[in-house]
């Protein structure tokens, strides 16, 4: 079906439900394909192509509500459901914060936000599978590498189409491929594995795959003969993908329903230092070509650029409407969580930012699941680098580190200028004063 069928369909379907007795109604028609290979010693172990087609209502009666979908376009499908949406929601609780936004002008048109790349689309399969090939022929080609994890190549396109009962009718197309490999190394009981990938919304953007290879096998040679260090507090460097690990664990700890369920260390903080002036993070829903970028959220409220931490005072949530209402805070465009969320780059390279440290940790990875958004903490598994007198010495592993959200942010002492935006949380690399280490014994 072509958009404007869609958003006919759409619009008939909210016309409907009006009719029979919704207070309000939202119809989202969403489109989607996608292909995925993935090669494992230089065979194809799995290759999968899927499309689907689904509408999702949501029914609102004197506040109440029902939601329905379904993957059969028939018309009357669809009514059938609508009546059964609106039946369903009668018999519910009424809650005074539920309902949908109402209608917004959009800050940006979707063919200005370089979502949408049709060439993604035209890539033939085998064009996938040869170049998941190359990245795992690459990385083998390195002596220090034992063995592939596989390399896998996939594409994703769709579109999304909304209308309600407000005055809000929108839709959009976007487009994305991307790429990953892993190897593993090491000797005995020492083997340890990494990984690298990429996605772009465009397909000249993609990284190639000599490039995404090669930084797969340095990521996992890097770490041949890791070992623990004694129990200590010192420095710690993230590189640009933990701190994109810990911008996701602060994006859960200021979106609506941990701060309306009090369930988060930033409640009651707006306004307040919670980081120091090292400290500005953005949610930028319009960045042109933004694996996160969208013309307007799942429930048609425009995405914006939202600065949730400037010079360390936090100066926004992350907000759909619902939880907005019960904060008494305007939708700040995020009903389907982050969009493009970073931290601004500073000033200092990533070889400065280990040339400061006389003692302590640059963190490549961690493991496990320890983070509490009520009070910040954060105890996990890791590994990475170990750094003496400005110089990386050996590579550490067998350690966990632990600290507290709020802390770190008010200790950061610097930020780099190396802030990419591959992925929809991205950051530079970034140093915090401490952080404690766990591992064998005491320093």
């Amino acid at each position: 079906m072509s958009k404007e069928s869609l958003q006919s369909l759409a619009e008939r379907l909210v016309a409907y439900g009006r009719k029979g007795g919704a207070s309000q109604i939202e119809v989202t028609v969403e489109e989607g394909r996608e292909r995925n290979a993935f090669v494992f010693g230089g065979e194809v172990q799995n290759l999968t192509e899927a499309g689907a087609r689904n509408v999702n209502m949501r029914v609102f009666v004197d506040g109440k509500a029902a939601t329905a979908s379904s993957s059969d376009l028939a018309e009357a499908t669809l009514t059938r459901l609508v009546d059964g949406a609106i039946a369903r929601a009668r018999l519910g609780s009424a809650d005074p914060f539920s309902g949908l936004p109402q209608a917004q002008p959009l800050g940006a048109k979707a063919e200005e936000l370089a979502i949408h790349d049709p060439a993604i689309g035209e890539v033939a399969t085998e064009k996938l599978i040869e170049r998941a090939r190359q990245l795992e022929t690459i990385g083998l080609a390195d002596t220090r590498v034992k063995k592939s994890l596989g390399a896998t190549v996939g594409t994703r396109e769709g579109s999304r189409t909304l209308v309600n009962s407000q005055g809000f009718s929108g839709s959009f197309r976007r487009s994305a491929i991307f790429c990953n490999v892993g190897f593993q190394a090491g000797e005995g009981q020492n083997l340890l594995q990494e990984s690298w990938g990429d996605a772009s919304r465009r397909l000249a953007d993609l990284e190639s795959p000599e490039v995404v290879a090669r930084k797969a096998v340095e990521r996992t040679v890097r770490l041949i003969g890791a070992r623990p260090v004694p129990t200590q507090k010192v420095p710690m460097v993230l590189e640009p993908a933990m701190t994109a690990w810990v911008l996701g664990f602060l994006a859960r700890c200021v979106g609506g329903d941990a701060i309306a369920r009090r369930q988060s260390v930033f409640v009651d903080k707006l306004g307040q230092q919670v980081g120091n002036e090292l400290v500005t993070i953005v949610d930028d829903g319009l960045l042109k070509g933004g694996i996160g970028t969208e013309p307007f959220d799942g429930e048609g409220v425009p995405c914006r650029t939202t600065t949730v931490v400037e010079k360390g005072i936090l100066k926004s949530y992350l907000l759909d409407t619902y939880w907005g209402r019960k904060l008494k805070l305007p939708s700040t465009g995020n009903s389907n969580g982050v969009n493009n969320l970073f931290w601004k780059a500073g000033s200092s390279t990533p070889a400065e930012i280990v040339k400061s440290v006389d003692k302590g940790l640059l963190l490549t990875g961690v493991i496990g699941l320890g983070l509490m958004p009520t009070t910040g903490d954060m105890s996990v598994g890791a590994f990475g680098l170990w750094i003496e007198k400005g110089e990386i010495v050996h590579p550490v592993a067998e350690v966990t580190i632990s600290g507290n959200l709020g802390e770190m942010l008010k200790g950061v002492q610097m930020v780099g200028n190396d802030l990419e935006m591959r992925d929809s949380v991205d950051g530079p690399t970034v140093k915090f004063a401490e952080i404690t280490v766990g591992g064998k014994g005491a320093a």
